[in-house]
């Protein structure tokens, strides 16, 4: 199972250490990719899935288990997000099973924190 609270806590940590190390490129790309995500022509909730499926195809785990967490924070049922995941396994292959293998084990662990500890929706 995926340690939802260390995953977060590790990923809160680096990145005030990568703020705090002042590179000007760094900080606006990460301003920019968070202003992404923000209701525009698309609701957040589209954009999240977008965000998925594509960190899926692009093969990246600490992107595909952030998502899954802001998905399942914003309300996704799972079938929704196995829907997302299976856009994603159309697009990308057989080379993302892995990654889906990661995306549901991380969607498990949401569920069992959430169970346990309705604090999921502070996290990240």
């Amino acid at each position: 199972m995926v340690d939802i609270v260390a995953f977060n806590e590790y990923r809160k940590k680096m990145n005030e250490r990568i703020m705090d190390a002042g590179n000007m490129n760094i900080k606006r790309f990460w301003a920019l990719d968070s202003r992404v995500y923000d209701a525009g022509a698309l609701d957040v909730k589209t954009k999240e899935l977008l965000g998925l499926t594509t960190s899926m195809v692009l093969r990246c785990n600490d992107c595909v288990s952030y998502h899954i967490v802001r998905c399942i924070q914003l309300g996704f049922t799972d079938d929704e997000i196995l829907e997302a995941l299976n856009v994603a396994l159309l697009v990308g292959g057989s080379i993302t099973i892995p990654h889906i293998r990661k995306a549901v084990e991380t969607m498990d662990s949401c569920r069992a924190f959430e169970v346990n500890d309705p604090g999921l929706k502070s996290l990240l």
